[in-house]
């Protein structure tokens, strides 16, 4: 893996004072390894045929062809999780060790971020692509990284011509290693590139795979420890998907304990001022010391035709039988943008306010700037949200991370509400850098409505002491669209001009049975619609009035009707029938007349 101080070369015997270094730190911060006296594993992590006969990449089926790396061991003092940030203030040495470059920090945490969702199971940590990183690179020199997250200069390993390390021809034409003869681990994670080929992912969104690249290279290096449906959680498998990235023992313990001591407490520092390792497992010298990784070793001689890596070749040891080459004063490296950037001003950001579940019609923008108030261009600027809020910036993100363009200027993404309302603030920094910040304070306010209608005619009217039939519905709307999750207060008033509570006629029921005479916490659905309870009367009758309003000022009066049933209309009296009718007397016939009776 590291590039220029690596893994144990074949045949070199590790130094009895770095053998038991590794024993004891491994014995004290990595549980669950168990180790001889010489610092090598006695069970539970042995090379697992995954690790060593995968078939993919060189070097026995490791990531990195099994290339030398760094033995510096961590402090024994666990870090202090929250070191002094005042300038001059004396850092001890467990602080600085506990400090990780900015953006090499944030690669590895949206590595961890990404597999969480791309690979659930596999519960891989941060801090562990954190311990690999810093036995590889020294994470990335120290954090010698553009704002891209790019090393400004490679990251090569020796080449792997078999002598004194593993042989591996050619596998990329020189593409990513600068060597058309044999293959070098590259890149901050120190992939071969035969592996590169097939493992390497685009981890910052810039449509490139480049091993160079500290987020491609963290998100490679995930995606590789997690194969075959590793679960990382498991002390067992995360051995094994250690090995499989090198396949020494002594590098397994010499990782677990950079993992445990990370997860003890770590905190950013500025890019380029990470602390960097001095020790490496290629090294053969008796002090033990490799030599400098901040100074690159001598230009070796390539063979002919076979470009030269960038920036005097190779960083790491010698790679023949010979002690490591005396390395040579490196020249003043020029400041990087990110290095030269004074302060962060607006730029322009508007009024930060939305309703909930709506985005946001301004965004936050800021410039960087030097001390002269010149503006910077390529300098990564982090957007974070803080504060008791749902809302996300579009995404469903809390942190973006922006590069300034060419005016100096960052663009936070959108900001989408969530239902939380009440204000947040949104905070923008500079990555790498130690500087003040600004904050923006955003608003998220209730959703509306300005209008409410009564869905459905059917009176509402009851009889005293009975159940209203029918439920009142209402469709609240805002600007003319349905206005969902709305909230509304229905209260049954004493009249049109006086809103307090009634205390008598038609009433609701709370889950007790008790009579309520207000509603809160109403919420219309999506649609807009809202059905209230039924209601209920008491004695009182006369004509009542139900007042509903919402979030907006919408406000829609109803009225109830509360009257006795009307009494029953009386029929008219039948009429008799011919049989009880009186019947007429009749009129004497002339029979019955007296005879020759004179008429009076």
């Amino acid at each position: 893996m590291a590039a220029h101080f690596g893994r144990l070369r074949k045949g070199a015997a590790s130094t009895a004072v770095a053998a038991a270094a590794v024993a004891a730190l491994s014995a004290s911060q990595a549980p669950g390894v168990a180790t001889d006296s010489l610092g090598r594993q006695a069970s539970g992590a042995q090379p697992s045929a995954d690790a060593s006969s995968s078939g993919q990449g060189g070097g026995d089926g490791a990531a990195t062809g099994n290339s030398p790396y760094y033995t510096d061991l961590p402090p024994l003092k666990s870090p202090n999780p929250s070191p002094s940030s005042t300038i001059g203030t004396p850092v001890s040495v467990g602080e600085a060790e506990a400090g990780i470059p900015a953006t090499v920090l944030d690669a590895y945490k949206r590595a961890e971020s990404s597999l969480r969702e791309a690979k659930p199971g596999c519960n891989l940590p941060w801090q562990l692509l954190a311990a690999i990183g810093k036995v590889e690179s020294g994470q990335a020199r120290g954090g010698r990284v553009d704002a891209n997250g790019t090393t400004f200069s490679p990251i090569l390993g020796p080449k792997l011509d078999g002598n004194g390390f593993a042989l591996i021809a050619d596998t990329d034409h020189g593409a990513f290693d600068g060597d058309s003869a044999y293959d070098r681990a590259v890149g901050p994670m120190q992939f071969i590139p035969s592996t590169w080929a097939w493992a390497g992912r685009d981890g910052n969104g810039d449509g490139k795979k480049d091993p160079n690249n500290v987020y491609d290279a963290a998100l490679a290096a995930g995606h590789y420890l997690c194969r075959s449906d590793r679960d990382l959680s498991v002390q067992a498998q995360m051995n094994a998907a250690i090995l499989s990235y090198n396949n020494s023992t002594a590098y397994l313990n010499t990782v677990l304990s950079w993992l445990e001591y990370y997860r003890k407490g770590t905190h950013e520092v500025p890019d380029g001022t990470g602390t960097l390792p001095s020790h490496s497992s290629g090294d053969t010298s008796p002090s033990g010391a490799g030599p400098s990784p901040s100074a690159p070793s001598t230009p070796e001689s390539t063979p002919s035709g076979t470009p030269k890596p960038g920036n005097g070749g190779s960083t790491g040891p010698s790679t023949g039988p010979t002690a490591p080459a005396t390395p040579s004063t490196p020249p003043p490296t020029p400041p990087t943008p990110t290095e030269t950037v004074d302060h962060l001003e607006d730029a322009g950001s508007g009024k930060l306010t939305a309703t909930a579940g709506q985005d946001f019609g301004t965004k936050v923008a800021v410039r960087t700037e030097t001390k002269a108030g010149k503006a910077v261009a390529k300098v990564r600027v982090r957007f974070l949200i803080v504060g008791d809020t749902d809302s996300t910036f579009a995404g469903g993100e809390s942190v973006a991370t922006v590069v300034t363009d060419s005016k100096g200027t960052a663009t936070a993404p959108a900001l989408a509400a969530g239902e939380k309302t009440g204000t947040f603030t949104v905070r923008a920094t500079v990555v790498g850098r130690t500087l003040s910040g600004l904050d923006y304070a955003a608003t998220v306010t209730a959703r509306q409505a300005d209008a409410l209608t009564r869905t459905g005619d059917t009176e509402l009217s009851c009889v005293p002491g009975g159940e209203f039939a029918a439920q009142v519905q209402l469709k609240a709307t805002y600007k003319g669209a349905a206005a969902g999750k709305v909230a509304a207060t229905a209260t049954l008033v004493k009249s049109a001009d006086d809103a307090t509570e009634n205390d008598k006629g038609p009433y609701f029921k709370d889950a007790d049975g008790k009579t309520v005479r207000t509603l809160t916490d109403l919420t219309t659905a999506a649609d807009g619609t809202l059905q209230l309870p039924k209601l209920y009367a008491d004695d009182t009758t006369g004509t009542f009035l139900l007042r509903i309003t919402t979030t907006g000022g919408a406000t829609l009066t109803v009225e109830l009707t509360v009257a006795p049933a009307a009494p029953a209309t009386p029929s008219d009296p039948a009429t008799p029938s011919s049989s009880a009718t009186p019947s007429t007397p009749s009129t004497p016939s002339s029979s019955a007349t007296p005879s020759g009776s004179a008429t009076p």
